[in-house]
C-alpha cells in the first residue's frame, strides 16, 4: 500500500468518533423538501455542506439559488496533471418523517443503539454524502487528493428533482467531469459488497374512470349502470395475464434479452425466494414467469397499482354506486423502453377494453428511462478493486430495480456515466419510520472510497 494511501486509511480509522459526530450533525436539520415550513431549514442543511467543503479546502464553493431549494457546488483541483474528474452527486433532503408515533426515537434526534445510528436521513442519504466527505477528509488531511472533485448537492430529489436538469443544462462547463461517483444506492448485506450497474426507469399515472353523473342509490339503479369502481377494477386486473406478463399491446417489444453471462450474474446474488419472502412479509412470491426473484426485480419491466379510490371509504356503510374511481398506476421500465411510448400502449389498451357508459382520462405524472452503465469500465473496476481490498472478496454487481432519474440526467445532458454505490442496508427502513444507519459498513464503505479516489489515477489516460 503506497504510504499516501496507508496514511489516510489510518486518519479515518482514527477519527472514526468525529465523523460520526458530524453526520449526527447534518441528519439533525429537518430538511424536509416537501414541506415549505422547512424552508429555512432547507437552506441550514446547503449551508453546513458548503462549510463542510470549505473545510476541505474546496474552492469554488457556491449555493446556487433555484426556483425550489439551492444546490451546492464545490470544485477541488488536484495537484496533479492529467487525472480524472469526479463529479460527486448527492442530495441533502429527505423524506418527512410521518408517522411520528412509530419511531422510538425522534426522527431528527439521532440516537445509536448498538450498531446502528437510528434518525431520518441516516441512510437516505446524509451519511452517504459523510461517507464521501470524510474518505477526502482522510486524503486531503494527511496528504494530497489524487484526482480532481466537483460536489453537486442538491435539496429536491425526494420531490422528483424538478429543477436540477435545468440546472445541468446551464452549467455543463461547470460540471464537466469524466465519471460521476453517486453513493445514492447501497448493499445487498452487510457483508455482501455491491455495485449498482443498471437502474430502471419509471412511468407513472392517474386514470380516472366515470359513469354517472353523480353518485346513485345501489338499490335504486344497482344493475341499470355499469359501476365506475367495477370497471376500473376490471382495466388493471386486464392488465396481467396469468403468466404475470404485462398485457399492454408492444410492451416488450423494446425490453432487451438477458444475456447468458447476466443471468450467471444474477444466479450469483444472494436474492432468492426466501430473501424475498423475509423482505417483506409476503407468503408467496408472483411475478413473470421463467425468470428468477432477482431478475424480475433488477431486469423485467412491470407494471403495479400504487393506490385506488372510489365511492365510500369512511366508517360503517354507505350504499353507493361511485360516479368515478382513480387508480394510480406505475410502471418500472428497463432500458430501451420510453416512457412516452409506454403511455401510447397504456392509452391502446384502454381504447381496445371499451365498457359500456365509461369513459376514462389518462394524465402521465412522472416518467424517466432506464440506464445501464459498462462494467468493465476503468471508474467502476476501480470501485470494485476498492471494495474487495476492504471486504476481502469482489463485489457484486446488481441492477437495481428502483429508479434514480439523475443518473441519466448525467448521461443525457453531460456524457457521462456515473459509478453508482452506497452503503444502505435493505432493512434501514429508508422513507419509513426508524430509518437507521449500520455503523460498521458505513466506516468501511469510508475506507473504501478513499481506496476508490487513489485507484481512478490508474484511469488518467482514459
Amino acid at each position: 500500500m503506497p504510504a499516501s494511501l496507508n496514511r489516510a486509511v489510518q486518519y479515518a480509522h482514527q477519527n472514526q468518533n468525529h465523523f460520526l459526530n458530524d453526520l449526527k450533525k447534518l441528519v439533525m436539520i429537518p430538511s424536509v423538501s416537501t414541506d415549505p415550513e422547512h424552508k429555512s431549514d432547507m437552506l441550514q442543511a446547503a449551508e453546513y455542506l458548503a462549510n463542510e467543503l470549505r473545510s476541505l479546502g474546496v474552492s469554488q464553493v457556491q449555493l446556487f439559488p433555484t426556483q425550489g431549494h439551492p444546490i451546492v457546488f464545490g470544485n477541488l483541483s488536484s495537484a496533479r496533471d492529467n487525472v480524472p474528474t469526479v463529479l460527486i452527486y448527492g442530495h441533502y433532503d429527505v423524506q418527512p418523517p410521518d408517522p411520528l408515533d412509530l419511531w422510538q426515537s425522534l426522527p431528527f434526534t439521532p440516537e445509536q443503539r448498538g450498531d446502528h445510528l437510528y434518525a431520518r436521513g441516516a441512510s437516505d442519504m446524509k451519511g452517504q454524502i459523510i461517507a464521501s466527505l470524510k474518505a477526502i477528509e482522510s486524503i486531503v488531511k494527511t496528504g494530497e487528493m489524487p484526482v480532481n472533485v466537483k460536489f453537486l448537492f442538491e435539496g429536491e430529489e425526494e420531490i422528483g428533482s424538478p429543477n436540477l436538469d435545468s440546472f445541468i443544462e446551464d452549467h455543463k462547463a461547470l460540471l464537466a467531469c469524466q465519471v460521476v461517483l453517486n453513493p445514492d444506492s447501497g448493499m445487498i448485506a452487510p457483508d455482501v459488497p455491491t455495485i449498482i450497474y443498471a437502474l430502471r426507469g419509471l412511468a407513472y399515472f392517474e386514470l380516472r374512470v366515470y359513469g354517472p353523473a353523480h353518485d346513485l342509490h345501489s338499490g335504486v339503479f344497482g344493475g341499470v349502470v355499469y359501476n365506475p369502481a367495477q370497471a376500473l377494477s376490471l382495466l388493471v386486473a386486464g392488465m396481467h395475464d396469468h403468466q404475470g406478463r404485462v398485457t399492454l399491446p408492444g410492451f416488450y417489444d423494446r425490453v432487451r434479452p438477458l444475456a447468458p453471462e447476466e443471468r450467471d450474474e444474477f444466479a450469483r446474488l444472494p436474492l432468492d425466494e426466501d430473501y424475498f419472502l423475509k423482505q417483506t412479509g409476503a407468503t408467496e412470491l408472483w411475478g413473470e414467469a421463467g425468470f428468477t426473484p432477482a431478475e424480475r426485480v433488477g431486469a423485467r419491466p412491470t407494471l403495479d397499482v400504487n393506490g385506488l379510490y372510489s365511492g365510500f371509504t369512511g366508517k360503517g356503510s354507505k350504499t353507493v354506486i361511485p360516479a368515478w374511481a382513480m387508480g394510480k398506476i406505475s410502471m418500472r421500465l428497463v432500458p430501451d423502453q420510453d416512457p412516452q411510448e409506454v403511455q401510447q400502449q397504456l392509452l391502446r389498451y384502454l381504447e381496445e377494453h371499451p365498457l359500456p357508459g365509461i369513459r376514462w382520462e389518462l394524465t402521465a405524472m412522472a416518467g424517466g428511462p432506464a440506464c445501464i452503465t459498462d462494467r468493465t469500465s476503468g471508474y467502476t473496476q476501480a470501485l470494485a478493486r476498492a471494495l474487495e481490498t476492504v471486504w476481502g472478496k469482489p463485489p457484486l454487481f446488481k441492477r437495481e430495480g428502483g429508479s434514480i432519474p439523475v443518473v441519466a440526467s448525467m448521461q443525457q445532458l453531460l456524457g457521462v456515466d456515473s459509478v453508482l454505490t452506497g452503503f444502505g442496508l435493505p432493512d434501514d427502513n429508508i422513507h419509513a419510520p426508524n430509518e437507521r444507519l449500520h455503523l460498521p459498513t458505513w466506516f468501511m464503505g469510508i475506507d473504501s472510497l478513499v481506496h476508490f479516489f487513489f485507484n481512478l489515477q490508474e484511469n488518467k489516460d482514459e
